[in-house]
């Protein structure tokens, strides 16, 4: 991956939740003066920004860098993308609790 594909990447997953810049930095909590101008500048974000970025996206490092996790392979809604990305932030013993609580529901 070169350092054009890390903004690409974060471009695409933003296009596939239709987010806006600001969207990303409020589920990023990252400033967005600092986002536009990273993006404006063409510079690469650093580690800890990349991992509140993933953070926000509800990804992970992994899959971020991975080829085999493309954002197009992705086929959710938006409420479905938060959800998931709400997930992805809980701890585990919470996980188990809203795992147990959705299985419930569909029954």
């Amino acid at each position: 991956m070169n350092e054009n594909d890390i903004l690409d990447k974060i471009k695409k997953y933003m296009e596939l939740r239709n987010w806006s810049l600001y969207r990303l930095a409020k589920e990023s909590e990252i400033p967005y003066t600092s986002l536009h101008s990273m993006f404006e500048k063409n510079t690469q974000p650093t580690l800890s920004t990349l991992r509140k970025l993933c953070d926000g996206l509800g990804i992970n490092l992994c899959d971020f860098f991975s080829d085999d996790a493309k954002p197009d392979s992705l086929n959710c809604t938006e409420d479905e993308s938060d959800l998931l990305a709400s997930y992805r932030r809980l701890s585990s013993s919470d996980k188990k609790l809203i795992l147990s609580i959705t299985k419930r529901f569909s029954k």
